[in-house]
């Protein structure tokens, strides 16, 4: 994590990794029918490179791509390698040493973007077509991209519908064609990196906010909060309107901590509260002030160690003529819930203030019901130095975590706010709640598992889920007709009718995090430095298979030497010069 690894996707999905590509040799044409647990390898092979930068299949997983600093390999679907080479003999500006790249994915292969760094020089961008290996563009007009300390690129943006990257320099934005590098326009009236954006079209617009770039802060003199409404074409700046707050990142991801929506004739901005503007001319119309979703923490060793804490307030719910807040009205940690009229954000109700709960998550409106999740899982991303024998080592983690607040769910009248009913028998592994058909409602925590009448909150059922041997309870799914409750060695289900038990698996151990991908489900273990991917049927709980990942560059979703078809149905296992792909479901 030395060095920022970003990937995109050309269609839906945009994801980040990062990719250096040079293709390998296939071992005896392809080892066929081996088994990775009871899944089966389709084929085994290698790269011509050590795939340690970026390691990725595109979406259809037609093309593979493995990449180090300097090199790129690819193959095709069948694991035979269409071609491979060094940057420098690659590129014609010779971009060698490629601190950061991006693989932008696509049906037809896609594209791998460089970026050289240098110490004494100009520094180099080039991008490569991954189907061909051949050069498409380079440049050495576009400085300073890098931060001096190699932490996270935060003055590059690909935009997905445009096909083009946007590039901050120190004297303003420019938007560049990805395939060919064409300057489209730049504009001096808009500076930083962008913090979120949001694509009309149907005007070929663009609604943006900035931010200063953390590390490159000192490039950025003239730097001013901006929300622009911009012509794509051309980059007019349509109108410009300043923003109140400052856009925080995650500590590890570096993903910007802002919202920003478009209903109607109006632009929402969640930023250290909820922040309204008109579409038309960028005149804010309201706002509703509170603190912001992040909470941030040092150790007493000489500050080595950081965390971050995210994901503890819920978004903000919109209907055609109402938005639901939940307030984080001030360090004593009490909070409620707030509705405000979508027009003129008159306040229209405030809910019972519910004191000590850092953690309200989730909110969901049903008919004439609002239901609140108190407590719940958060987010944590830490980073850890510390000295060894060796030197000084970093460690960066993201991973899930509960913090010890009284939890509950509470069903509060749409018309008024005032509660209905509550529960709080929840111990602090209180799950997501599962609303069905407006009607019911199924929450669990470490040991049960609870369905509620959400109009009266009379209890439905309520099953005793550590009889299922799987561990504590850590999240649930919503399956068709059952709920499936994802556990600490394992999986139960139960049915949403009575609560009977449908299944409970064999012991899994350690399992933090599922995805579903086209109808298929995984369950990913992370902990102790491994990444297992479990495949599991859903219906009965059978697991599919099992790949355990020892390689280096993944898909972040995923995890180090780990990539997932967007179909679900293979997967592809990197370590170093191998490569395997395997079938899901035999």
């Amino acid at each position: 994590m030395n060095k920022k690894l970003l990937t995109l996707t050309l269609l839906l999905f945009v994801g980040l990794g990062a990719v250096h590509a040079q293709l390998g040799k296939l071992i005896g044409g392809g080892k066929a029918s081996k088994k990775s647990g009871n899944f089966k390898t389709v084929w085994e092979s290698e790269f011509a490179n050590k795939a340690n930068r970026l390691a990725m299949t595109n979406q259809e997983g037609t093309f593979i791509l493995g990449t180090d600093d300097n090199s790129a390999t690819v193959l095709d679907g069948d694991g035979k390698q269409l071609w491979e080479g060094d940057f420098k003999k690659i590129t014609t500006n010779k971009t060698n040493n490629s601190e950061f790249q991006y693989y932008i994915k696509s049906n037809d292969g896609g594209y791998l973007f460089l970026f050289d760094s240098r110490k004494l020089g100009t520094d180099r961008v080039a991008v490569i077509n991954v189907k061909t290996g051949k050069e498409m563009w380079n440049s050495e007009n576009y400085q300073n991209l890098l931060s001096k300390d190699g932490g996270p690129v935060e003055t590059v943006n690909y935009i997905n519908e445009l096909d083009a990257f946007m590039i901050a320099q120190k004297d303003g934005l420019n938007m560049v064609k990805a395939k060919t590098g064409e300057k489209i326009w730049e504009t001096k009236l808009f500076k930083g990196s962008i913090g979120k954006y949001v694509y009309d079209r149907s005007k070929n617009e663009i609604v943006m906010i900035n931010y200063k770039p953390t590390a490159l802060a000192a490039l950025f003199s003239g730097f001013k909060n901006q929300l622009v409404k911009i012509n794509a074409a051309n980059g007019e700046i349509l109108w410009d309107a300043t923003f109140r707050g400052t856009i925080e990142k995650k500590l590890v991801s570096r993903e910007a901590l802002v919202n920003l929506d478009i209903k109607g004739n109006k632009v929402f901005l969640w930023l250290d509260g909820l922040q309204c503007f008109n579409l038309d001319n960028g005149q804010k119309v309201w706002e509703v002030e509170y603190e912001n979703d992040m909470s941030k923490s040092s150790s007493i060793l000489g500050n080595r160690s950081k965390k971050g804490i995210y994901g503890t307030l819920a978004n903000p719910i919109f209907t055609k003529d109402a938005v639901y807040i939940v307030i984080f009205a001030n360090r004593s940690r009490t909070k409620y819930v707030e509705k405000h009229d979508l027009e003129t954000g008159k306040l229209i109700w405030a809910s019972e203030k519910i004191a000590g709960a850092f953690s309200m998550p989730h909110i969901y409106r049903t008919n004439n019901r609002v239901m609140v999740q108190v407590g719940g899982k958060v987010e944590v991303q830490e980073i850890e130095t510390r000295r060894t024998s060796s030197g000084v080592e970093t460690e960066y983690k993201i991973y899930t975590d509960y913090i010890n607040q009284k939890n509950g769910i509470l069903s509060l009248d749409d018309n008024t706010g005032q509660t209905v009913w509550r529960s709080e028998r929840f111990d602090k592994r209180i799950t997501d709640m599962i609303i069905n058909e407006d009607k019911t409602v199924f929450v669990g925590d470490g040991d049960e598992f609870y369905a509620y009448d959400i109009e009266s909150g009379k209890q439905l059922f309520d099953v005793k889920h550590n009889d299922a041997r799987v561990g504590k309870a850590t999240d649930v799914i919503d399956f068709g007709e059952i709920v499936v409750v994802l556990s600490e060695k394992g999986l139960a289900s139960y049915k949403k009718a009575d609560g009977k038990r449908v299944y409970a698996t064999d012991k899994l151990p350690d399992v933090d995090f599922f995805y579903e991908i086209g109808g298929n489900y995984f369950l990913r273990n992370q902990k102790n430095s491994k990444n297992v991917i479990y495949g599991v049927d859903m219906t009965n709980g059978a697991i599919k298979g099992k790949v355990e990942s020892k390689g280096k560059g993944g898909s972040e979703r995923y995890g180090d030497g780990i990539d997932i078809t967007d179909d679900g149905e293979f997967i592809f296992a990197f370590k170093g010069k191998k490569v395997e792909k395997i079938k899901v479901n035999n």
